[in-house]
C-alpha cells in the first residue's frame, strides 16, 4: 500500500481510541484538502473507555458504549483500516501492517494508547491471572460475569492499582461503584472491602493531589467502610489471595499483607505498544513516545504523539512508583495542538501550538462522585479545584452521551463545547 494519491501529503493516525478517533476528525478539519488523512486501528469498534466501570456491574451493556467506525470515517473522507500495525520503521517513514502490507506516510500521529503490563506481576490480570480488569470493554464485560458469580457467594473484595500504574480515577470509581451495587443487591454487609494503591496517600492520583482530593476521597472511603493500604507494592497474586508489601517513606518494607479476596480488580502499569517501542530517539525505555512542547518527536520531526502513549515524568519521587495520568481533556488538548501544528507545517511554517495539558475529571461513584480541575495538570497550578456531590454522577452520564454522539457524528469539538469550556476558563491551547 503506497502513500497518498494525487501527490498530496499523507497524514497517518495510528490508533482509533479516545485520542486517535477525535484526532482523525480534527486533523481532517484543520488540513482540509491540503493533505489526505488515514487512520490505522486494530479494531472497527470505538469503545468509550470511561464507561467501562459501569459495564463491569451491568449498568451498561457493551453495545451501548460502542461505535462502528468505518461508516463515520467514510462519511468524513478519512481512510480507515482495522488490520492493525505490526511495526513502525521510522527511518523509512513506513508503517508495516499486520497483513504484511505497508503504508508510506509523510506525517504520523501516534495515538495507540498503552499496552497493559499485567505480566510484570505474577498472577495479575484477566489472561491467566487471578484479578479482573476494566481497562478494555471486553475485560469489563468479563468482570461483570465474574461479579454476578461472586454475588452468589460473597466474600472479601480487593480493588485498586499496582505499582507503576498511572490511572487512578477509574480504580476509585470502581471501588465506590462496587459499594453502591453491593448495597443495591443487599449483600454489602457480607463483603469486606480494601483499596490497595501505590499512591503515597489517598487522593494523590499521580498528580500530588488536586484541590482537596485527599480529604474528599478519604472521607468517601470511610463512609463506605472501605479500608485502604497506601505505598503498596503487589508482589504476587494467587487464587483468592493477594500478597502486598507496605513500604515506608525510606523505601523499606514496613509491613506485609496477605489479602484474601473473592473478587479483585487491579489496574496494571502501562507501557508502550510493541509496534512503536525500542526505536532509538522515538520512545523511552518503557516504550512511551518522547515529544516536545508541540507534541512533536525531536528525533523524527514528522512524527507527533498524543494521549496515554506519550512520555510524561512523575510529579516527584514517591516510595513506590506512581505514574502520571493522561486524562481525557488533557488528551483532547494534545489533539487540538497537533491539528493546528500540522496545518502550519503543511503551509511551510514551524509548529507554534502548545497543549495546555489541563486535567478535567469526573469520577462517578454511582450515587455521587468527585470532580476536579487542574490547570495545568502538573503542579504548581493556576487552578486547583475539586468538589463532590450527586451532580457529578449526572454530569458523567451526560458526558458519556455527548461524547459518543460526537464520535458517531465525526465531530471533534462542536462550538457549544468550546463556548462552555471557555466560559469556565478552560482552554486547550496556550496563548
Amino acid at each position: 500500500m503506497e502513500g497518498s494519491q494525487m501527490g498530496k501529503p499523507l497524514i497517518v493516525v495510528l490508533g482509533a481510541g479516545l485520542g486517535g478517533t477525535i484526532a482523525s476528525y480534527e486533523i481532517k478539519a484543520a488540513v482540509k484538502d491540503r493533505a489526505d488523512v488515514m487512520t490505522v486501528s486494530d479494531s472497527d469498534t470505538y469503545n468509550f473507555i470511561p464507561s467501562n466501570p459501569w459495564v463491569a456491574v451491568r449498568w451498561r451493556e457493551p453495545e451501548a458504549i460502542q461505535v462502528h467506525l468505518p461508516p463515520v470515517f467514510a462519511k468524513k473522507k478519512i481512510g480507515f483500516t482495522s488490520v492493525g500495525a505490526k511495526r513502525l520503521h521510522a527511518g523509512e517513514k513506513r508503517l508495516e501492517l499486520n497483513d504484511g502490507s505497508s503504508i508510506n506516510y509523510d506525517y504520523l500521529v501516534i495515538a495507540t494508547g498503552p499496552e497493559l503490563a499485567f505480566d510484570e506481576i505474577e498472577g495479575l490480570g484477566p489472561h491467566g491471572g487471578h484479578t479482573l480488569s476494566i481497562c478494555q470493554t471486553p475485560h469489563a464485560s468479563a468482570a461483570a460475569d465474574a461479579f454476578d458469580a461472586f454475588a452468589q457467594n460473597p466474600g472479601p473484595i480487593v480493588v485498586g492499582a499496582v505499582q507503576g500504574a498511572s490511572c487512578y480515577g477509574p480504580a476509585y470509581e470502581f471501588a465506590m461503584i462496587l459499594d453502591t451495587e453491593l448495597r443495591k443487591r443487599k449483600i454489602r454487609d457480607k463483603v469486606p472491602m480494601i483499596y490497595v494503591t501505590p499512591e503515597p496517600y489517598i487522593g494523590h492520583l499521580g498528580l500530588d493531589g488536586v484541590g482537596d482530593t485527599k480529604s474528599l476521597l478519604e472521607s468517601e472511603l470511610r463512609d463506605r467502610h472501605i479500608k485502604w493500604i497506601t505505598n503498596a507494592r503487589v508482589t504476587k497474586v494467587e487464587p483468592g489471595v493477594m500478597h502486598v508489601e507496605e513500604v515506608g517513606e525510606d523505601g523499606a518494607v514496613k509491613k506485609t499483607h496477605d489479602l484474601p479476596f473473592g473478587f479483585s480488580m487491579m489496574l496494571p502499569a502501562f507501557r508502550g505498544v510493541p509496534a512503536v517501542s525500542n526505536i532509538e530517539g522515538l520512545a523511552n525505555p518503557r516504550g512511551f513516545i518522547i515529544v516536545d512542547k508541540h507534541q512533536r518527536n525531536p528525533a523524527f520531526p514528522e512524527i507527533f504523539a498524543l494521549g496515554v502513549c506519550v512520555a510524561i515524568p512523575p510529579t516527584g519521587p514517591t516510595p513506590v512508583p506512581v505514574g502520571v495520568p493522561k486524562t481525557g481533556f488533557m488528551i483532547e488538548s494534545m489533539v487540538t495542538a497537533i491539528a493546528a501544528n500540522l496545518s502550519l507545517v503543511l503551509d511551510g511554517q514551524e509548529p507554534t501550538a502548545e497543549a495546555t495539558w489541563n486535567a478535567v475529571c469526573l469520577a462517578d461513584f454511582g450515587d455521587g462522585g468527585v470532580a476536579f480541575v487542574a490547570q495545568p495538570q502538573i503542579p504548581p497550578r493556576n487552578v486547583n479545584w475539586s468538589s463532590s456531590g450527586k451532580w457529578v454522577h449526572l454530569a458523567k452520564v451526560g458526558f458519556e452521551k455527548y461524547f459518543l454522539r460526537k464520535v458517531r457524528k465525526g465531530e471533534s469539538e462542536p462550538f457549544y463545547e468550546k463556548l462552555a469550556m471557555h466560559a469556565m476558563g478552560i482552554r486547550k491551547l496556550r496563548f
